[in-house]
């Protein structure tokens, strides 16, 4: 990859700076193309962005204001990310597959003055409440009955994506936000919470350039380098560690709607990609379809993935690839990678810290004190630069300031350091269920699962299975009325309609009783030193 050139300098570390840069560079050459055939040029990215802004500030849009945006995989996602920094607002890419109070409470919580909303995901918000002050604006991908919209997602002036291109005037003055400070905070991206509501956490522009510069550098890409992905672009890892990288190292990306297993190796064949990134039991999957005499006919060389598992080794094997790990946070960026010069499939081995960027230590979680090498911790991170950590948790100053004692950020996780300075990953802290690739707060589960009619209440934890690939299945413990029996396929369906896909249990116990803290709150120990009784029912099947 070429040199870092005007971005050698952390004060332009800008996105909407590296697309005018890239757009200028590259001009017509294609930047992504989509699984449906659709496709963007560096140029016209940037061009189309510039058209969209002009929209949304004629609509009403002022600098600061919140856009809530669900949006699949499409041309519309990455055309309203950068048109939205473009005026000066803040971009919230929502989670898809999110239902009921989970989608509820990020769309109130953030306060959005437009929504940028998937034709296909309208119905998605026929329960959901109204926020308190009406959207100035709703933009809906394609052409729609008024007459149906949710009351939600009534608003001031209501436009189809299309029609947002027609009659543009002067736009000219867009450019301001182009060479925005580096603390210029332009995405508000949601995490998973542990004992609350999922937490929207405040990123600056140098916070996903950080992401971006790092990963390319890591995995030695170039403008020759394709790259394919499969995961959705709301997540960080596929937004910064694959768009944006992308956009920085100045190749061509694909991507597609969503990750198939059987379909990974064609796409990575029709593509030519030569790079991708695969989370958490992503690669696993893959492993685990069926062995071809195709599997290395292919240009991949590699593949960033956190965590790699025991089957790695015969992963890399079989396709002719290498692994690339590493660990980052939303909140953290990507503050560890492995070096390609050196062995990168040591399962949980992280790699190396990011120390132009990062401070890290490992400490004693009661008191915050330096651990030795090899002694497993908590894993504490602190950026050496302003700008490129996030800023906190948006309307949750009281959880900023939980994640951030003794001016460190607290990570919740347990890792250790070898003699080499390398972090390995060991577990958890904090109570949170990681599954699929995606956090799942268990408060927000339990919340839910405590609406269904003949349940009392519930605490749901991770377990681990052979066949879990090292990520959590759940189980949710359950006390129920005592006068009722509890339908096992009514509730599966009940939680199917009303949560992600992944956040699914696949395991409930029903208890008598629940022990609670002396602060009234629920206490997991027993439910976790129990784990898999055989009293355990199973909802889901294997996967």
């Amino acid at each position: 990859m070429k040199e870092r050139g005007v971005f050698e300098k952390k004060s332009n570390w800008n996105i909407l700076k590296l697309l005018q840069v890239r757009a200028s560079e590259y001009e017509n050459k294609e930047f992504v193309r989509f699984g449906s055939g659709n496709s963007l040029s560096f140029k016209s990215l940037d061009e189309l962005s510039d058209k969209l802004a002009y929209k949304l500030i004629n609509i009403g849009l002022k600098e600061d204001e919140n856009v809530f945006c669900l949006l699949k995989n499409s041309p519309e996602f990455l055309i309203s990310l950068f048109a939205v920094m473009k005026t000066g607002a803040t971009f919230v890419p929502i989670n898809t597959e999110l239902r009921g109070q989970f989608l509820e409470h990020q769309f109130l919580n953030c306060e959005p003055k437009i929504a940028i909303i998937d034709n296909t995901l309208l119905e998605v918000f026929d329960d959901i409440k109204p926020q308190k002050n009406k959207l100035t604006g709703t933009i809906i991908t394609e052409t729609f009955d008024r007459e149906m919209l949710p009351s939600a997602l009534h608003s001031d002036e209501t436009l189809s994506f299309k029609s947002c291109f027609e009659n543009i005037g002067n736009i000219s003055d867009l450019r301001l936000y182009e060479s925005a400070s580096i603390h210029k905070i332009c995405a508000i991206m949601y995490t998973s919470g542990t004992t609350g509501p999922s937490k929207g956490v405040l990123l600056p522009h140098g916070h996903f350039f950080s992401y971006a510069i790092i990963s390319a550098e890591a995995a030695h890409f170039s403008n020759k380098d394709i790259q394919y992905i499969c995961m959705p672009l709301f997540h960080i890892n596929a937004l910064s560690i694959q768009c944006f990288a992308a956009l920085y190292a100045g190749m061509s990306v694909y991507c597609v709607e969503r990750f198939s297993p059987s379909r990974w190796l064609s796409d990575v064949q029709n593509s030519k990609a030569t790079t991708t990134h695969l989370l958490g039991v992503m690669p696993e999957f893959v492993f685990s379809t069926k062995e071809s005499m195709e599997d290395k006919n292919h240009l991949l060389r590699l593949v960033s993935a956190v965590p790699v598992g025991e089957w790695g080794k015969e992963f890399e094997k079989r396709f002719n690839i290498k692994f690339l790990q590493g660990f980052g946070m939303t909140e953290s960026g990507m503050s560890f990678w492995a070096s390609l010069s050196e062995e990168t499939c040591i399962p949980g081995r992280a790699g190396y810290p990011v120390s132009e960027l990062y401070e890290v230590r490992i400490s004693n979680p009661e008191n915050d004190e330096a651990l030795p090498p090899n002694t497993v911790g908590e894993l504490l991170i602190r950026p050496k630069h302003p700008g490129i950590f996030s800023a906190g948790y948006y309307k949750m100053p009281n959880k900023t300031v939980e994640a951030w004692r003794n001016l460190w950020f607290h990570t919740g996780d347990a890792c250790y350091f070898d003699e080499k300075g390398r972090m390995h990953y060991f577990d958890r802290i904090k109570d949170c269920i990681r599954r699929r690739g995606e956090n799942i707060s268990a408060f927000e589960l339990e919340q839910v699962i405590n609406a269904y009619p003949e349940i009392q209440e519930s605490a749901a934890i991770g377990v681990k299975t052979e066949k879990s690939g090292g990520e959590d299945e759940v189980l949710v413990c359950i006390v129920k009325n005592k006068e009722t029996q509890l339908n096992t396929d009514l509730f599966l369906s009940f939680c199917q309609e009303k949560l992600p896909r992944f956040a699914v249990p696949k395991y409930i116990r029903v208890v008598d009783e629940i022990r609670k803290t002396g602060s009234g709150k629920l206490s997991k120990v027993d439910v976790r030193k129990e784990g898999l009784t055989d009293d355990v029912i199973t909802l889901t099947p294997d996967r």
